[in-house]
């Protein structure tokens, strides 16, 4: 039955393994590369003092075994004789991998997912029974041994995955064919370590299918385009308003398809809306650090705003580190005694305060960060790729073996996902930057230091912005904890607003008002700590967008005014959005690392 599948797949097999052995060999050194063996080097370290304290606690040690062997028992007898139907160990409920009725009907798989479920938290409640062990280092075994024990589960293999072997057995193997081919054309595509395709890459075209809202691009230099939206109302607010995205990701997670844009439903208010367009970093880059982003990125793009409006101050946004780059914008000017350029700052999913980053702290510790400043001078840039994985990692059984499942073990196509799109669509960190990051701000946590952080040849001082500020953070981000962004708001002056948004890091964002899916809470006192903060607040439906919407108004004159001209005599238009540097993808060639401005049509000039 299987002749003519296996003799097919042994020969597509023996092919990538031969593929796989040679880049091996040509890649050797990448294998023993300085982070590598930090990561090494840091698990072995918190491994033992785990068991040096384990060993110390022996009473401690016996209950946890103890607790195990009684459970697993009780599985055991449960299962053999079929007493009951309920699960000893359940999954989670928004544990998606044992949704087929056979781990629930048959005993062989039942046996097998309710063992496998008790032995990964007794594991991960040994870590947290052991006492004396740093909490850095037993946040860090927590994490990794999370991630070993959800890369082992049996849901992953088709010997243990009864929705896979029947499947196999149905397709005669075909699913298997197919999941290679996808395999081999992934791992050709990845940097160092596998990425998985989420969506299908050629399901959109920028400018068209997403990032569509209709604009010109009228400022363009080295580090970023900056995009004037076109108006869509006869009457728009006078004070123009400047949106700063994440370097670390493309821009237009807020302009994905008209259903979900929040720039496109932002110009439909008749806000004048302004976006960054951040280049996407090679080996050319390295030397960008992250004051460029403020002094060469922030400052250029209001002193354009202010050209083409005629107006002495604008609104701004930043969304996650862009808000971090905003914030250090307004203490820039502070520092510098300039005049107040930016009359309100609202800050989406943005830590200012690192000293509760959330997952990603795992990976912050100074040999991890020495190896990677080691790798980044090397190389020039953190390849976004690589990025990507380590944050799809986070939540690796949604973000990462799901999809290795379903596309290499099913065989399946991905399916066609503006969101999943974007976040396919990796972009690099130049070097400098990427090491600033980790070293100055998730490590030394300087940026709410005094003086613990330069940018343009002066300090800035987070206490200095004294505009009012708008905080917008979700309560299930994985990336931004929201308790540390609430931390981060208690740093700066001024007047304050805090929002806690339902659902995660992008999902909770972008929340388009017709959807009426998530809501918010919201409390006018801000409490000294986050959990104070949040007990007090009050639960509102619908989308926070509305809510800052209704902010901004009192940051803009209540008449509204013929909208602004596209570009001007200094800054004219340059090309349509989206742009030329919205569209580098990785790996970046060197024929694309200088993309030249294109003149705009004549209806764009008009």
């Amino acid at each position: 039955m299987f002749q003519s599948f296996f003799s097919d797949y042994l020969e597509k097999l023996q092919e990538s393994n031969q593929k796989w052995f040679k880049d091996l060999e040509q890649g050797k050194a990448a294998v023993n590369t300085p982070l590598n063996k930090a990561m090494q080097e840091m698990s072995i370290n918190d491994t033992t003092q785990l068991l040096e304290n384990a060993a110390n606690q022996p009473a401690a040690m016996l209950q946890v075994q103890m607790q195990w062997w009684e459970k697993q028992l009780e599985i055991w007898q449960n299962v053999a004789l079929a007493s009951n139907c309920e699960d000893i160990v359940g999954p989670e409920k928004d544990d998606k991998r044992f949704q087929d009725k056979s781990w629930q009907d048959e005993a062989f798989y039942s046996f097998i997912k309710q063992s496998y479920l008790l032995f990964g938290r007794t594991f991960l409640e040994t870590i947290n029974a052991v006492e004396g062990l740093d909490e850095k280092a037993k946040e860090r075994l927590t994490f990794f041994s999370r991630q070993a024990i959800n890369a082992m589960s049996p849901s992953n293999f088709i010997g243990t995955n009864p929705e896979l072997f029947r499947l196999t057995l149905e397709q005669n193997g075909e699913n298997l064919v197919k999941g290679l081919e996808q395999l081999q054309e992934d791992l050709e595509s990845s940097s160092d370590i596998l990425k998985v395709r989420m969506t299908n890459n050629n399901a959109f075209r920028i400018g068209e299918d997403i990032a569509n809202t209709p604009g010109d691009v009228v400022y363009q230099n080295e580090l970023f385009e900056l995009i004037q939206y076109r108006p869509m109302t006869e009457k728009v607010n006078a004070t123009p308003l400047l949106v700063v995205p994440p370097f670390v990701n493309k821009y237009y997670i807020l302009d994905l398809r008209e259903k979900n844009s929040m720039m496109r439903w932002l110009v439909e208010q008749g806000h004048t809306v302004f976006m960054m367009s951040w280049r996407n970093p090679g080996e050319q880059q390295r030397n960008v650090e992250f004051g460029d982003y403020v002094t060469e990125g922030v400052v250029k793009a209001v002193t354009a705003i202010e050209d083409i409006t005629g107006q002495s101050q604008i609104n701004a946004a930043g969304y996650c580190i862009g808000g971090t780059v905003l914030a250090s914008t307004i203490a820039y000017y502070a520092a510098k005694r300039m005049k107040a350029r930016v009359k309100s700052a609202s800050f989406f999913t943005t830590i200012l305060d690192f000293a509760q980053p959330g997952e990603v702290g795992a990976y912050i510790n100074d040999s991890v960060v020495n190896a990677i400043e080691a790798q980044n001078t090397e190389k020039g840039y953190m390849d976004g790729r690589s990025l990507s994985v380590t944050f799809s990692l986070l939540r690796e059984n949604s973000l990462y073996w799901n999809y290795y499942v379903d596309n290499y073990l099913k065989g399946n196509s991905p399916v066609d996902f503006d969101l999943l799109y974007w976040n396919s669509d990796s972009t690099n960190v130049a070097g400098a930057t990427h090491n600033f990051m980790l070293r100055e701000l998730y490590l030394n946590n300087n940026l709410v230091k005094d003086k613990g952080v330069k940018i343009g040849g002066v300090w800035i001082d987070l206490n200095k912005i004294k505009v009012p500020t708008y905080f917008i953070s979700t309560k299930e981000d994985h990336i931004a904890l929201w308790q540390g962004t609430y931390r981060g708001a208690l740093n700066v002056g001024g007047n304050k607003t805090f929002v806690l948004g339902e659902s995660g890091h992008i999902a909770g964002i972008v929340n388009h008002p017709s959807r009426n899916k998530y809501g918010y809470w919201v409390n006018s006192e801000l409490s000294e700590s986050a959990d104070e903060w949040f007990e007090s607040a009050s639960h509102n439906t619908g989308s926070w967008w509305l809510h800052w919407d209704k902010w901004l108004e009192a940051y803009s004159p209540k008449e509204k005014i013929e909208p602004y001209a596209q570009g001007s005599e200094n800054f004219p238009v340059l090309t349509v959005a989206p742009g030329n540097y919205v569209k580098q993808v990785l790996p970046i060639e060197p024929k694309t690392e200088k993309p030249e401005p294109t003149k705009a049509p004549a209806k764009a000039e008009a």
